[in-house]
């Protein structure tokens, strides 16, 4: 059985955009983009950190736990 992904939800068809959670993904680091998340970001061990295009480079470099090579999905 696997475990309910609320974030998945808000991607369905019709659901509501999930916000950019960059550049690093800890709760509480006072980046609070507004932008919608386009990309998703793999993490070792951690959801997938959601991000806007324009936090997508630095997530990439600064956000913890991201695989290298780095593994990047197209949000809808």
């Amino acid at each position: 059985m696997t475990k309910h992904d609320p974030a998945a939800d808000d991607r369905r068809p019709g659901g509501r955009p999930v916000r950019c959670q960059g550049p690093y993904g800890r709760p509480g680091d006072a980046a609070d983009c507004p932008d919608p998340a386009r990309f998703e970001v793999v993490r070792y061990r951690r959801p997938a950190l959601a991000v806007c295009p324009v936090h997508l480079g630095p997530s990439l470099l600064m956000a913890g736990d991201v695989l290298w090579p780095p593994q990047v999905s197209l949000v809808r």
